[in-house]
């Protein structure tokens, strides 16, 4: 089969090593060499994610760990404020009324990142009745990156009791993200995107607040239940069957993200989006992300010139 290289933000280019990973004989999801390749993945995420905290990793999309953050971090009568400024924040909403929580949408104009400001005076309407926010720092749909550190820094000062929930599918290890220095509750990333690994995993790092609020949740559900992967990630193990290929492929790539170094391999993503960025605008087309707020990840233009997308 001929190879069409792919210019899509997900699933990425996956290097040849990697999916050779996958091909290994199969080992038994409860055998001590699985545990150990899953204590190896999760010490290795702890590195990209640049966290102390623990970080689950699930057989799921993204999508699944936005409602898991949703069914573990928002009590019932609480609220939730989904700000939306793109496809996968719209998308974050419609999971928070899915799992029938109280959401809030404060909607972003497209091309715009969540802003402090907007964050603070959606909260300050809410007189204290809000139990998460969830942001978008890497708009895949618009390629918006958001200030989600000053987002935090903001509510943790303002508003204690709010957890801070960070979709960060479309740019953790292709951008900084230091979960710790920002205080994120919940920053969670799938594999098939910045990670340039095969669809099927997802990953979040959650903090002990994030527990703490978990345990006072009625029906946080099974599958995506956090109190439930803490007691088994605490074994190197999870609750259901892990995808074991995909472990294999997972503790290869983050060998090479590991062996690159953060700071450089952000510095790549930085200096080949103002390559990207560059020839857009010299060639007529308009960007739709302003400035400092353009993802390191994803460029989105506007069509411009009238050109024919479809044939």
């Amino acid at each position: 089969m001929t190879h069409v290289t792919l210019f899509i933000p997900g699933p990425s280019e996956v290097r040849e090593d990697i999916l050779h990973a996958q091909t290994a004989p199969m080992i038994g999801h409860r055998s001590d060499e699985c545990n150990a390749l899953i204590g190896r993945v999760e010490s290795k995420l702890q590195q990209v994610f640049m966290t102390n905290s623990r970080v689950y990793i699930l057989a799921s999309s993204g999508s699944g760990l936005q409602e898991a953050a949703i069914r573990n971090g928002v009590r019932d009568g609480r609220t939730v404020v989904n700000f939306v400024n793109g496809a996968f924040a719209q998308r974050w909403h419609n999971v928070s009324l899915g799992c029938g929580k109280q959401a809030v949408r404060v909607d972003i104009p497209w091309g715009a990142p969540v802003t402090p400001e907007a964050v603070d005076a959606a909260l300050a309407a809410l007189d204290g009745s809000c139990d998460a926010i969830t942001v978008v720092q890497n708009e895949t749909s618009t390629g918006v990156r958001s200030p989600v550190g000053k987002i935090a820094a903001l509510v943790h000062d303002k508003y204690p009791d709010t957890l801070v929930l960070v979709d960060a599918v479309s740019s953790l290890s292709g951008d900084w993200i230091p979960v710790d220095e920002w205080e994120l509750d919940v920053c969670l990333t799938s594999s098939q995107k910045a990670l340039a690994l095969p669809p099927g995993l997802a990953f979040a790092a959650v903090s002990d607040r994030t527990l703490a609020r978990a345990s006072e949740v009625v029906g946080r559900g099974w599958y995506f239940d956090f109190l439930l992967l803490e007691k088994y990630l605490v074994k190197n193990t999870t609750p259901a069957t892990p995808a074991i290929s995909l472990l294999r492929a997972a503790d290869r790539q983050l060998d090479h993200i590991l062996a690159e170094g953060l700071e450089a391999r952000v510095a790549r993503h930085r200096r080949l989006a103002e390559i990207t960025q560059a020839w857009s605008l010299e060639h007529g087309f308009d960007l739709l992300a302003a400035g400092d707020y353009r993802s390191l990840t994803v460029t989105c233009v506007e069509n411009t010139r009238g050109i024919d997308f479809t044939g």
